[in-house]
């Protein structure tokens, strides 16, 4: 999968911001189970949020690295214990990112004309 720019990933914050979490991960961690509900979701609707409980075993950092490859998605976002995942449906995609403008691209190259 590519990597979001940050414009797209702000847009992804943005669609997000009223979601409610869809999958909890509670003291059992990262299991079948919760990576089966959230391929499923991610499958209906593209962008999902998962709330990492405060008895789940590991830092909530490293179930969003863990939970990006497994599922094939993108993180989008992680605030607090609440992690925002996005996977664009193959066939019939819902959310349309904003592409690099070239605007953008430039605001990224160094300036030649430095003394």
């Amino acid at each position: 999968m590519s990597t979001l720019t940050g414009k797209q990933r702000r847009y992804l914050r943005g669609l997000g911001h009223g979601l409610d979490p869809v999958v909890q991960i509670g003291k059992q961690g990262l299991t079948d189970a919760v990576v089966a509900a959230l391929d499923d979701a991610l499958g209906q609707h593209e962008l999902v949020k998962v709330r990492i409980g405060t008895e789940a075993p590991e830092d909530r950092h490293e179930i969003a690295e863990r939970l990006g490859p497994t599922l094939k998605a993108e993180v989008a976002q992680v605030l607090g214990r609440t992690v925002l995942l996005y996977r664009r449906h193959p066939k019939e995609p819902k959310i349309r990112l904003p592409k690099e403008s070239a605007d953008d691209a430039r605001e990224t190259l160094p300036d030649d004309d430095e003394d």
